[in-house]
């Protein structure tokens, strides 16, 4: 059979692209086209460019569209391009051509679509923020908990020094607190109004752009009419710093696969996350580790997708950056509050076997930096010269595959004899506590160290952070919030003096 290609659309073209447009478009953006189209009208009928009584009518009109909107039940024909056009024809419907019309005084399509995905995107970002504290908030807990349990600190995949548990979530709150801060800042390219901009150099009618911004919950006009047509920047923004905290996140999950694993065990995994094997009854598979790898990798995957399309694109109205690229970067957002929420109970589960990480401790000798390091403050030698005692202690033990704890003072009054040429000052009672986990942690006072005091200060600043960006985001959801109710308010004022 051959295709009927005189009238628009093919059909080919309907079914590939339209349609699946038309269907993702009423899912996701109807209200907030809907909150567009009232806005418009209260601006036009303000600035005395459309007439009172004829916005009245377009107003009330656009109210009774809203209330009988079913997205379920609207499936695209092809009597309309897309979704602005078919409001437009409903509103044709029940106005007339003629008086329907009005409401597309001043305005494209062009800045409607950024207004709107801008809008879906604020939304979205509110509530990945409210997550994101949500983890920090659980992650700052057990730190502080933890702030004396003892773990290895690993460099290179090797055993390098004790830290404590508080001590390296700290590290990891850190990093989740400049992602609340990367993604923070990206929230502010999307609260620039493109509304006015028209189809890209505005128009010659007096619409007030300021008062449309306002209307929708945006902090302001985007100033440069090309630019709220042109620049992605602030697509590219927020997946860009999303991609960034994905990244972080499946960083922190490796160590914790590292951690769980048999041979290292310094962390225990609850019944509730584990997995039993099929085959061998000895296993416990904490699989939502590796859930959390993949959840994390596919985020970072979904916004990779989306800057990729960016990639290479010209610097003007494009299809590129529209519907079809916004849906799909809701994956995204979907896949971070999986992993968030996930990652918040898992961390809240999970313990560390202590007795696991004290043997791990003495088997690796990984105290024995600060004992050359109080040699050089006792003894007033060299580190270069402490650190040669030391290391000659240390390959005993490896050697002789004993324990540090077990290692003979007299061995160490002869490594240091050797070294320095005359016996040390430290008492044997004195060498014994230099080589403990407890004197290594409590000495590293320095501000960002796990000592008692330095954490706590890094706790408490951390708080005090997240409270702050906390507030900054809350303005997000206060700002559409109170604009929905200034919107409402002022549709209602006008269609009641008006009627």
């Amino acid at each position: 059979m051959v295709a009927d290609n005189s009238q628009f659309p093919a059909d080919v073209y309907k079914d590939t692209v339209l349609a699946p447009l038309f269907d993702g478009s009423k899912v996701h953006f109807i209200g907030d086209l809907m909150r567009i189209n009232f806005a418009h009208g209260v601006m036009l009928a303000e600035q005395d460019i459309c007439a009172a009584e004829a916005m009245t009518k377009i107003l009330a009109a656009l109210r009774r569209i809203e209330g009988e909107l079913d997205p379920e039940a609207m499936a695209y024909s092809g009597d309309f391009e897309d979704l602005f056009f078919y409001v437009e024809g409903e509103l044709t419907k029940q106005l007339g051509a003629d008086l329907a019309g009005m409401l597309h005084t001043g305005r494209s399509r062009n800045d409607m679509d950024h207004t709107v995905f801008k809008m879906q995107l604020k939304r979205r970002l509110a509530s990945l923020l409210g997550r994101l504290g949500e983890l920090i908030d659980i992650l700052e807990g057990v730190a502080s908990r933890n702030r004396d349990t003892l773990v290895v600190a690993y460099t290179h995949g090797q055993p390098a020094q004790p830290t404590t548990y508080g001590h390296y979530l700290a590290a990891f709150i850190e990093v989740l607190l400049r992602d609340f801060g990367r993604l923070l800042h990206a929230a502010g390219a999307l609260d620039l109004c493109s509304m006015g901009a028209a189809a890209i150099t505005t128009t010659g009618f007096a619409i007030n752009r300021e008062r449309m911004a306002d209307l929708l919950g945006f902090a302001q006009a985007q100033e440069n009419s090309y630019g709220c047509i042109a620049a992605c920047d602030y697509i590219t923004g927020v997946y860009s710093a999303m991609q960034v905290m994905f990244i972080n996140i499946g960083r922190f999950v490796q160590d914790l696969n590292q951690w769980t694993g048999f041979e290292n065990g310094q962390l225990t995994v609850p019944n509730a996350y584990v997995q039993v094997s099929s085959i061998m009854p000895q296993k416990r598979n904490p699989v939502p580790v590796e859930h959390l790898r993949l959840i994390s990798s596919l985020g970072a995957g979904h916004c990779a997708t989306i800057i990729n399309v960016m990639h290479n694109t010209p610097f003007t109205d494009m299809n590129d950056s529209e519907g079809e690229v916004q849906i799909a970067g809701y994956g995204a957002f979907d896949t971070a509050e999986r992993a968030l929420a996930l990652l918040a109970g898992l961390v809240g589960a999970v313990k560390i076997d202590e007795e696991r990480v004290r043997q791990q401790m003495e088997k690796s000798c990984i105290t024995i930096t600060e004992l050359a390091d109080s040699l050089v403050r006792v003894e007033g030698i060299s580190f270069r010269q402490a650190h040669g005692v030391s290391g000659v202690l240390a390959r005993h033990v490896v050697d002789t595959g004993s324990r540090l704890s077990q290692v003979k003072f007299e061995a160490f009054v002869k490594a240091f004899g050797d070294q320095i040429g005359r016996p040390p000052k430290l008492s044997e009672s004195e060498f014994r506590r230099l080589l403990t986990p407890e004197h290594f942690i409590a000495v590293r006072e320095r501000p960002g160290g796990p000592g008692a005091a330095a954490l706590k200060a890094s706790l408490a600043g951390y708080r005090a952070t997240l409270a702050g960006l906390r507030g900054e985001a809350n303005k997000l959801n206060q700002s559409m919030a109170a604009a929905d109710a200034r919107l409402r308010a002022a549709v209602d004022r006008y269609v009641t003096a008006h009627t």
